[in-house]
């Protein structure tokens, strides 16, 4: 019997999810991840949470175990993720506090290991980022919930720590991309390739540098909008845990190629 079902990975200003949770340790071929995994029923079900950062943000965006993180969770039994994160926009009409569950992401950052296949060629197919079932849960959530959720969009994953300069973001706009985040990749294409599905949950916390305005993103910003939308998120992301299917029937589990 797995030990979790679902689970999420909590970004920036989402340390701590679940009540009275169940904590393990869990020891993987790519060292250990974030921090200590815990586990508590949402809705019946048993969920799992893990901080991408660590629960005092000791991982920078470029520093976070990703294989770790994504192995831990697959050990543990689970098979959807839920991926909660703070974004930039790159449209103005996407302003701070604004909900999106972006359909495709554009991977700009350097020298991330992206792949559990260091031997052998083996491709997966990635063409759609992000599980059909679960983007079509969270919409449905976000209903019942009341907040109001932008259906797709582009992220732009780029390499930080550092926020982008204003030539970059419109380089960014002008390529197509909605949004930018620095952890959405190499998150997705390796729960793609253990074959789990994965579900992102983006919440504006600022117009990206190049978008307007005369001044650009300050850290401060970021951890100050997603602290006055937590309870948002938070309420959001258990609804979809509770919806998201028993019985998966999307193409995430035939994704990783027999050989």
């Amino acid at each position: 019997m797995p030990i979790a079902e679902l689970a999420v990975i909590g970004g920036s200003g989402l340390y701590s999810l679940l009540d009275q949770a169940e904590e393990h340790q869990v020891q993987t071929p790519y060292g250990a991840p974030s921090d200590v995994i815990t586990v508590a029923e949402v809705a019946g079900r048993p969920v799992a949470f893990l901080p991408r950062h660590g629960r005092n943000h000791q991982f920078p965006p470029h520093r976070i175990p990703y294989r770790a993180n994504i192995w831990a969770l697959r050990e543990l039994g689970v098979t959807q993720i839920l991926g909660p994160c703070a974004v930039g926009s790159l449209r103005p009409d996407l302003g701070p506090g604004s909900f999106v569950v972006p359909d495709q992401l554009i991977d700009q950052p350097r020298g991330r290991v992206q792949t559990f296949y260091d031997e052998g060629a083996t491709h997966i197919s990635f063409a759609d980022p992000y599980c059909p079932a679960g983007r079509a849960t969270v919409r449905q959530a976000a209903q019942e919930v009341g907040i109001e959720i932008t259906d797709g969009g582009t992220m732009v994953v780029i390499q930080g720590p550092r926020f982008s300069t204003r030539a970059e973001s419109r380089w960014y706009a002008a390529a197509g991309g909605t949004l930018i985040n620095m952890t959405g990749h190499p998150e997705a294409v390796l729960a793609r390739e253990l074959g789990l599905c994965y579900t992102a949950i983006a919440l504006v916390t600022d117009l990206d540098a190049g978008v307007e305005g005369d001044r650009g993103v300050t850290q401060e910003e970021v951890f100050q909008v997603f602290a006055e939308n937590t309870d948002r998120m938070r309420g959001l992301i258990m609804a979809a845990l509770a919806a998201l299917p028993a019985t998966r029937t999307c193409p995430c589990p035939e994704a990783v190629p027999s050989h």
